[in-house]
């Protein structure tokens, strides 16, 4: 069955700013409540000697009448002569922030509700730091309890003033500010006679204003995969389309590995005639022409769009469990269906949520409500995407203990465009995850692996300088290997020629090589002429989508230079015409127009070229090497 498009609005604010009652007077004014609910409720307060109030009409829940606070966030279906919405109630109380995130994590828009008698609040701020963190846009920013304050203006232009200056330090502009008091009515669905000095939108009207996200069955294909049943001798892979339009016949890549297959049929329990297309919104079970390994927590696209696939990635991370987010410490992580280890291996920047004050000194660990720029590492592969693409698949939680700790965003991540139209087309090809992590080899090796990735012309210095480099990095006590282009020609890739097709997959499958190699902790210095920036740029993609350090190095000598050198002839028989193709003559070199490094090779000596190289490498790798024969003897062992 698929869900009707609605906007899901979470509205949040500190304890008593006004929530519920607003939600109960939304509910009141534009009749969405059952026949006889109001009645009901007024009746049971006259038996209880309750003054009636608009909150009760929200509380649905038992425990919230007994303890008159909203302990859950709980989602309430509301309607508008406009459109649907969803509203989220989120509750306000500092131990409940979790179940605010929760429950704005799912939201299109917000209502952020300040007291206008009690003015900005600690939790006012932290509310408004994690609706940006979140990415929620539409927000309206509705000062409530006018009545309490005489209506005055004064005061509600002060708490704009002070609400908006702290808003735009995270880069937030509220599409409205609103004078409200919920209680009585007014600027809710009308604009109130006692606050005749305002003449914006009323609540309802802002609300009616904002856009309605694009509908998710326009958008690329997202299918998460829940379970696999066999049935009738039948694989059948079951799960929800979170986005985008499934048909019989199409290609489907399973994320991640990228297996590929063909729907064959979409089952439908006791229909006389199977669908042949389902949409967002759907669980669906299919089966596939092809029995390739498919497994819960894989996400399924078409060819074309599909998410990005990495072990590590950017998020924006809150903290809310008593004990602290570790720095390197291993957690269970949950993205839609995928579940896998992962840990926080960089803390860029910490901030207290209420007062967005960074925390100066370095950080190894998150605090209970502070909020982070972090890099998360993965075990092995994760499909997501990132917040402002798909929100869906760029949320996660992580697990301390027994209990969700604490969730994120993720942001800035590489779609590799290469890897979509490819994937992995053979059947029974499963990713496996070895005990020893990389921070255990990198323990043990008193560094972290990295690619280093030389390229210029031939015979700008590539080979030369791999060499010198290799041979500092061991008498550093550094473990690090040379790949150089003529030697993967006699091995690896001595299948392919020179056309421009297979120098992209010589690129491919030394990027790859050395991506493995780093991972298992040495320092790989490739000597590759690698001519064009396309094939350097998936090199550099396939690296960070691994978690793998990566630069890139331009060795940079003049073609004169070069062809003066010309250290095995290859120019003057380039020259000759006895070599066709050859990269600065008849076939094109890209230069990197942002290398990591850039060596000019013809206008300084080798030492010097090798000391900027060795300061970029050792920086990199995060060793604490103590510098052996070469303080004592710098050059000697060029």
């Amino acid at each position: 069955m698929i869900e009707p498009e609605r906007l899901k609005i979470v509205i949040v604010g500190h304890v008593d700013h006004g929530k519920s009652t607003l939600i109960g007077r939304l509910f009141y004014d534009t009749d969405s409540l059952p026949q006889g609910k109001v009645e009901s409720i007024r009746a049971a307060c006259e038996a209880e000697g309750m003054d009636f109030e608009y909150a009760f009409l929200l509380d649905a829940l038992l425990e919230e009448q007994e303890q008159n606070i909203t302990i859950d966030t709980t989602q309430i279906p509301f309607r508008t002569e406009k459109r649907n919405y969803v509203i989220i109630d989120a509750p306000g109380h500092k131990e409940f922030l979790k179940n605010m995130i929760t429950g704005a994590a799912s939201a299109d828009a917000a209502i952020l509700l300040i007291d206008a008698h009690e003015g900005v609040q600690e939790q006012s701020r932290r509310h408004g730091y994690l609706l940006s963190l979140l990415g929620i846009k539409q927000v309206i920013v509705a000062v409530n309890k006018m009545d309490l304050v005489d209506f005055k203006e004064e005061v509600f232009q002060k708490i704009q003033k002070e609400y908006s200056e702290f808003l735009a330090k995270l880069g937030v502009s509220p599409r409205y500010f609103i004078p409200v008091s919920a209680k009585h009515g007014h600027n809710i669905i009308k604009l109130s006679a006692e606050m005749a000095w305002y003449q914006g939108p009323v609540i309802l009207n802002a609300l009616d204003s904002f856009e309605q996200p694009a509908p998710s069955t326009d958008q690329p294909l997202r299918l998460m995969v829940q379970d696999i049943y066999r049935f009738d001798k039948r694989r059948i892979v079951a799960g929800r389309i979170e986005s985008g339009t499934l048909k019989v016949g199409d290609e489907l890549v399973f994320w991640p590995d990228r297996k590929r297959s063909r729907v064959k049929s979409i089952e439908a329990w006791g229909a006389k005639k199977s669908p042949t297309e389902s949409k967002a919104g759907e669980s669906v079970a299919i089966t596939l022409t092809e029995q390739i390994f498919v497994e819960r927590g894989q996400l399924a696209s078409h060819l074309k769009e599909g998410p990005v696939e990495a072990r590590e990635f950017k998020a924006n991370l809150f903290w809310l469990h008593n004990e602290p987010l570790k720095l390197n410490t291993p957690h269970t992580l949950r993205l839609a269906t995928q579940e896998v280890e992962a840990r926080i291996i960089k803390i860029a920047r910490v901030i207290d949520s209420s007062t967005l004050e960074e925390v100066k000194e370095a950080r190894y660990e998150i605090g209970k409500n502070e909020v982070a720029e972090v890099i998360v590492r993965a075990r092995r592969p994760l499909a997501f995407d990132n917040i402002d693409r798909f929100p869906t698949t760029a949320r996660f939680v992580i697990q301390q203990g027994s209990r969700i700790g604490g969730g994120g965003i993720i942001h800035d991540a590489d779609y590799n465009k290469e890897m979509d139209s490819q994937g992995v087309t053979s059947a029974n090809i499963t990713w496996t995850v070895g005990k020893v992590t990389r921070e255990d080899r990198a323990e043990r090796l008193g560094h972290q692996g990295a690619v280093i990735w030389l390229t210029g012309l031939s015979g700008s210095g590539k080979s030369t300088l791999a060499v010198a480099l290799e041979n500092s990095l061991h008498r550093r006590g550094m473990t690090s290997y040379i790949l150089d282009g003529d030697n993967l020609r006699h091995g690896l890739c001595s299948d392919l020629g020179f056309s421009a097709e297979d120098r992209a997959e010589n690129i491919r499958r030394a990027g790859e090589l050395a991506k493995m190699m780093a991972e298992a902790g040495l320092i790989v210095v490739t000597s590759l002429i690698s001519p064009f920036a396309k094939d350097r740029q998936r090199v550099r993609e396939i690296c960070h989508a691994a978690g793998v350090v990566f630069a890139e190095v331009y060795v940079n000598a003049p073609l004169e230079v070069c062809e003066q050198r010309d250290p095995r002839q290859l120019y003057r028989k380039a020259r000759a015409g006895e070599i066709k193709g050859f990269t600065g003559i008849d076939s094109p070199y890209e230069a990197p127009q942002k290398p990591d490094l850039e060596i000019k090779t013809g206008e300084i000596s080798l030492q010097e070229s090798l000391d900027q190289l060795l300061e970029l490498v050792v920086n990199l790798s995060h060793s604490d090497a103590p510098l052996k024969a070469e303080e004592a003897a710098p050059g000697t062992n060029i």
